[in-house]
């Protein structure tokens, strides 16, 4: 309990903290906003840094006054396993905290999803998944916005993007990123068969306006088009939906969510900056390897995680196998302990043991 209490070093923050303030007062602090933006920022992280620590401080010692009543031969087992079970959540959550140091990390996220091979079963599957991570940035109160969403044949989605806005979001969904597989008995068979779906996610940064992505009139395609779908009577009588295709890459995006032209063009401008960032990344990581080589196929075999609803109810991530079987909270978007372990996993390359590996054909 001791060690859990000096994770955070609290004294060392403490003390940059105090630094930090002390500039804050200067009076020349504001002249200069990009930099005294960048210690503000700063500044929040470490007063977040010092609270965790003495949060994590605190609740270590409620455990040991409970482990003492305990050895007094008090009746406190409910109580300390709570206690415990939530300590142990707080730490999760911390750990994920500082597991997030990546470049881009930090960042806000643009998140794509399609379905794979399978129909409207696929169509169905891709649109639960959009609701999942709707559900998780609301559950941690990030902003999330749907820019584009095609609908499905009879049901669900053929594809749809959400921007989410965030502390660390695009860190925490690069979790994410990869083929889903379902299996479950389907709501649209007649003979309520068995059936296994597929849908692939794509998360990208979201770049600030301050990192300068150059595109090229020449080099870009636009289109503006009638929005589809529900959208009120002004959406879809007048052509306010944009798509721009970048020649030189091929890389497309579009946005319909707005009334306005020029809100859909300004959307799609900011997609198509954080694709083109993503992909010149991805060639830096491998000479000549563009970004869409990085993505899997659709289909079985290629997935990273399975959704499990019938015969049994279980979710399994093949990379860090981590088993949970609370499907419907998970699917209700508390991924949490997925993105945790994936985090771990990514950085230790350590599962979370031994699971269940026999997942349905």
């Amino acid at each position: 309990m001791k060690l859990c209490g000096a994770i955070f070093d609290a004294p060392v923050k403490q003390k940059e903290l105090e630094k930090l303030e002390a500039e804050i007062g200067s009076p020349d602090f504001w002249s200069q906003p990009e930099k005294s933006q960048r210690v503000m920022q700063q500044r929040k992280r470490l007063e977040e840094a010092v609270q965790n620590s003495k949060s994590v401080a605190s609740a270590a010692a409620d455990i040991e006054a409970l482990f003492e009543l305990a050895r007094e031969g008090e009746d406190v087992n409910g109580d300390l396993e709570n206690e415990i079970r939530s300590f142990q959540d707080r730490l999760d959550q911390l750990e994920t905290g500082m597991l997030l140091s990546g470049e881009n990390d930090a960042r806000n996220a643009i998140v794509t999803i399609h379905p794979g091979a399978g129909g409207t079963e696929s169509q169905d599957w891709a649109e639960m998944l959009l609701r999942m991570y709707l559900r998780w940035a609301e559950r941690h109160k990030f902003e999330a916005v749907i820019t584009d969403r095609l609908e499905g044949e009879g049901a669900g989605i053929k594809s749809a993007t959400v921007e989410i806005n965030g502390e660390n979001v695009y860190g925490q969904l690069q979790s994410e990123v990869g083929v889903h597989r379902l299996v479950r008995i389907s709501p649209f068979d007649a003979n309520a068969r068995r059936h296994t779906s597929f849908a692939s996610v794509f998360v990208y940064p979201q770049i600030d306006d301050d990192i300068n992505i150059e595109i090229k009139p020449e080099d870009l395609k636009v289109d503006v088009f009638r929005a589809s779908g529900a959208g009120g009577q002004h959406v879809n009588r007048t052509e306010s939906a944009v798509r721009f295709t970048h020649l030189p890459t091929g890389l497309v995006v579009q946005c319909q969510n707005e009334r306005s032209q020029h809100k859909n063009r300004a959307s799609a401008l900011k997609q198509l900056k954080a694709k083109l960032y993503e992909y010149e990344l991805e060639k830096k990581r491998a000479a000549d390897q563009k970004l869409e080589d990085s993505k899997l196929e659709i289909n079985f075999g290629s997935q990273i995680r399975s959704y499990v609803l019938a015969p049994y109810r279980l979710i399994k991530d093949h990379r860090t196998k981590l088993a949970i079987g609370d499907v419907d909270r998970v699917l209700d978007g508390d991924i949490d302990n997925l993105i945790h372990a994936y985090l771990v996993w990514r950085k230790t390359g350590k599962t979370s043991g031994d699971s269940k590996e026999d997942l349905p054909e």
